[in-house]
This record gives structure tokens, sequence and C-alpha cells, in this order.
């Protein structure tokens, strides 16, 4: 399915998630990087050291001239070249959802964070008022080549899983805030104002380890 994405799919900047950055980062890992245009960015805002771990290879390619190391590959702990790094932050720009496993991402980017390390992760959600309506009007689960329902995703968040996700795997939630909302007419915003979440088809959350997690490493 991958293989039959436009290089569009790959290519998103991802403006909307540089608030959501700490300011005493400086070495970031995306995992999922694409073609790196979002390290790419976040290297015009400040001299951040900025890896990448893409399974794509065509987008990998791009990403090396963008980014300070690519890893062509799926991120796991044997992952290649990732063996005793430590990042200040990780992302995951729209892929825990494309992931059988989730968890494991979780589990593993412990072993390479810093100490007060962070992880931002941009989320879709299925209770999103565009894909509720389809599933009410039409009755129907029907997946798109991209959004919410993109062919591709194998696990399905609402903002409560999001979170429960990470707690669960022993992170503490710092911020977790909708985002790309539509720019709806009043009386739908005001109808949906006692569903706020479903005004989102995304959120981005902003997370960091428990102290006392014994998965972490020192460093």
């Amino acid at each position: 399915m991958y293989a039959n994405k436009d290089m569009g799919y790959f290519a998103n900047t991802r403006f909307e998630l540089l608030k959501f950055i700490p300011g005493d980062v400086n070495r970031i890992l995306d995992v999922g990087c694409a073609s790196g245009n979002f390290g790419a960015f976040l290297k015009t805002r400040k001299n951040y050291e900025i890896w990448g771990v893409e399974p794509n290879q065509q987008s990998a390619e791009e990403a090396k001239s963008k980014l300070d190391k690519v890893i062509i590959g799926l991120f796991s702990s044997g992952t290649a070249g990732l063996t005793g790094q430590k990042f200040d932050l990780v992302c995951f720009n729209d892929v825990l959802e494309h992931l059988v496993n989730p968890e494991d991402a979780l589990a593993f980017s412990k072993d390479i964070l810093k100490e007060n390390g962070y992880i931002l992760a941009s989320i879709p959600n299925i209770r999103y008022y565009r894909v509720i309506l389809s599933l009410l009007r039409d009755k129907d689960f029907k997946y798109q080549k991209f959004g919410v329902m993109d062919e591709t995703h194998l696990r399905f968040f609402t903002q409560k899983s999001m979170i429960r996700l990470f707690e669960t795997n022993n992170y503490e939630v710092l911020t977790i805030e909708g985002i790309n909302d539509d720019k709806l007419p009043w009386f739908k915003s005001f109808l949906l104002s006692f569903q706020s979440d479903m005004k989102y088809p995304q959120f981005a959350m902003l997370c960091k380890l428990k102290s006392g997690d014994q998965n972490s490493l020192a460093h």
C-alpha cells in the first residue's frame, strides 16, 4: 500500500507541531521522517541535530540531504544505528497508528531518551465528526487514501485512548491538544462544543517518562 502512495504523502512539513517542542531540546529523532521536511523546517528555527528513521527508501534518500543522519528501516530495538544513541526528543508524527504494537515503540523510546527527554506525537482521532457522520449516515467504515481513515492505519484512537496508551506505558502526558480542526460555521461549532474532541482530526501530545521508570537508561 505504501508503494502505491503519491510522493506528496511523504512530504508534509507539519508547521503546526513547532509550538509543542520544548525549549530545552537540542537532539531530535524523527521516527517516520518521510522526506525530511519536518526536520528541515525545524532546522530553520534552531540549530537542532536531527536524525530520522524511515522505512520508505525513496523518501529516506531524499531526507538524507536535509537531516543530520537518516536510518532506512523500521523503528525497533534492533534498528542498526540507534544502539547507544540518546535524544532529547523522539517524534512520532502520524506514526503510532501505522504500527501493529505502538506499545513496543514507546518501550524502545525509553532506551534512547535522555533523562527528562520527551516524546512528541501526532495521532489521528477516530471520533472526528466527519468519521462519525459517515458511520451514522452511510453506515460504512470506509478506508481512504489519506486522513483519519487512511488505508494503512492499523490502530485507531480517541483522545481518551491516546492518553491511556502513554500513561499505561509509564509516560506522563504534559500536553494534549486538538490540531487541524475545520473552520466550521458558528452553529456547527456550537453543536460540537458539547463534544469538543470531535472537532479535531488529530491530537498533538507532548509526553515525558515518569520519574523512577526502571526501563529508562541513565546517561
